[in-house]
C-alpha cells in the first residue's frame, strides 16, 4: 500500500512563499507520475504541478507557470513544492497525489468527480491561505 503524506502548508501574504513535501512511501518511488491539485470552496479542482519520478519531465497549469516549482528528491522519495510570487486566488486545499506507470495526465486533467480509489496515492490535504 503507498502512503503520501503532505506538509509545509500555511498563511502568507500575498507575493510571499511557501513550500509543501509530499513523502511517499510503501512502493517504488521512480515508477511514479506525482503532482498537486488544489480545491478551493465552490470551485473546480485544479492541477498544478506534476513530476514524472523516472525522468524528471514537469507540468504546470498556466495559472502557476513560473511562480510554482516542482521537483522530488529520490534519496528521500519526497516531492516538493515551491510556490513564489503567491497571490490570493492560490488559496485552497492542496492534495498530493501519484499513480505509478502513469503520465502527469492524471493530474492535470482531474476533475471534481475523480476519487481517491483511482489513485496508488492520495493524500490528506494541505490548507494553503494568502492573505491580500
Amino acid at each position: 500500500e503507498v502512503q503520501v503524506v503532505e506538509s509545509g502548508g500555511g498563511l502568507v501574504q500575498a507575493g510571499g512563499s511557501l513550500r509543501l513535501s509530499c513523502a511517499v512511501s510503501g512502493s517504488s518511488f521512480e515508477d511514479y507520475a506525482i503532482g498537486w491539485f488544489r480545491q478551493a470552496p465552490g470551485k473546480e479542482r485544479e492541477g498544478v504541478a506534476c513530476i514524472t519520478i523516472e525522468d524528471g519531465s514537469t507540468s504546470y497549469s498556466d495559472s502557476v507557470e513560473g511562480r510554482f516549482t516542482i521537483s522530488s528528491d529520490n534519496a528521500k522519495n519526497t516531492v516538493y513544492l515551491q510556490m513564489d510570487s503567491l497571490k490570493p486566488e492560490d488559496t485552497a486545499v492542496y492534495y498530493c497525489v501519484g499513480d505509478a506507470y502513469s503520465t502527469c495526465g492524471i493530474v492535470q486533467y482531474i476533475t471534481n468527480s475523480d476519487s481517491p480509489d483511482m489513485y496508488d496515492a492520495w493524500g490528506q490535504g494541505t490548507q494553503v491561505t494568502v492573505s491580500s
